[in-house]
């Protein structure tokens, strides 16, 4: 088969930690072509979807490295894997405009309108049985108010950020905080995401994995003494773990959702039981997960991607 990955460029992707090198390599492993683009290389003729891709190939260093360049049209590859990092901005958006374009000829994970839809910190609002007070706002008095009623302690967070950039703690006795959210509002003319402290951080923030909306595995994201952050590029510990009942029960409320829209690869950040963010653009963690418990997840994904292809290709 040949994938086309939708993403960033490889010379960014980390050997030991990217995930969409892993499914790479797996892709790789089993045989199957690992076509690359960024979304500057999408484009469209009377309505057919190209990309100007390049062939990609995993070196015995565990590292990508381009090879030949070509023309691709949408309709002629296998599936679609949309990797992108965010922000996601204008070029992003525009580019899942592009890529619905070949909804009805290629499987494409993720699904390109649903993440339109699913704002990464907005989405989990859809579930407020499992998830922690939350609130959504550009108004600077509201957001004050918020943090009073929520204990005096709360986290603020920008909508189109990842990897933990932008995200503070705000104190309702902190000089700072007026600041902090002017700073994050633009003075009241952006909105931002407000959600109750969760003291349980100390002890980590769960990374949980689905994979067609079932858990494929999670890890234990536990931050720094000296950072409010889990994240691991930000320095986050990696622990071995699993889910609790209570965590089933959400992934069992949840999963049936995201898998009718198309999320098929997601990471529910998960804190003291609370699902903080619904992470479906590029969400990481396979690698730390399958050192942790001696297995190739990975693997898991690729294998499952060659049924939903054949499913995909019987069902047109």
């Amino acid at each position: 088969m040949r994938f086309l990955y939708v993403m960033d460029p490889l010379q960014k992707m980390l050997p030991d930690k990217d995930t969409t090198l892993a499914f790479m390599r797996a892709s790789q492993r089993r045989g199957h072509d690992n076509l690359h683009c960024l979304l500057q290389d999408l484009s469209a003729e009377d309505g057919r979807p190209y990309a100007t891709a390049h062939h990609a190939t995993i070196t015995q260093e565990g590292s990508a490295q381009y090879g030949h360049v070509q023309e691709v049209a949408l309709d002629e590859v296998d599936a679609i894997l949309i990797r992108k990092d965010p922000p996601f901005d204008s070029a992003y958006h525009h580019a899942t405009q592009l890529l619905d374009l070949a909804r009805d000829t290629t499987f494409i994970m993720n699904d390109p309108r649903s993440l339109r839809d699913a704002n990464e910190k907005l989405y989990a609002l859809h579930f407020p049985a499992v998830t922690p007070r939350t609130y959504v706002t550009a108004n600077r008095t509201r957001i004050r108010a918020f943090v009073d009623a929520v204990g005096g302690k709360a986290v603020i967070k920008p909508l189109d950020q990842a990897g933990g950039i932008g995200v503070m703690l705000l104190r309702a006795d902190d000089l700072n905080t007026p600041s902090i959210v002017d700073l994050l509002t633009l003075e009241g003319t952006r909105a931002v995401v407000v959600q109750e402290f969760l003291p349980a951080v100390s002890e980590g923030d769960k990374r949980i994995l689905l994979l067609d909306g079932k858990a494929l595995g999670a890890i234990l994201r536990v931050p720094r003494s000296d950072d409010l952050r889990a994240n691991i590029h930000v320095g986050g510990r990696v622990q071995a773990t699993s889910l609790t009942p209570g965590e089933e029960e959400i992934v069992a409320h949840m999963g049936p959702r995201l898998r009718a829209a198309g999320l098929y690869f997601v990471g529910l950040d998960v804190i003291g039981g609370k699902v903080t963010e619904i992470n479906v653009t590029s969400p990481t963690g396979i690698q730390e997960l399958g050192r942790l418990t001696g297995t190739t997840p990975e693997d898991d994904v690729i294998v499952w991607l060659e049924q939903k292809v054949a499913q995909f290709a019987r069902a047109r």
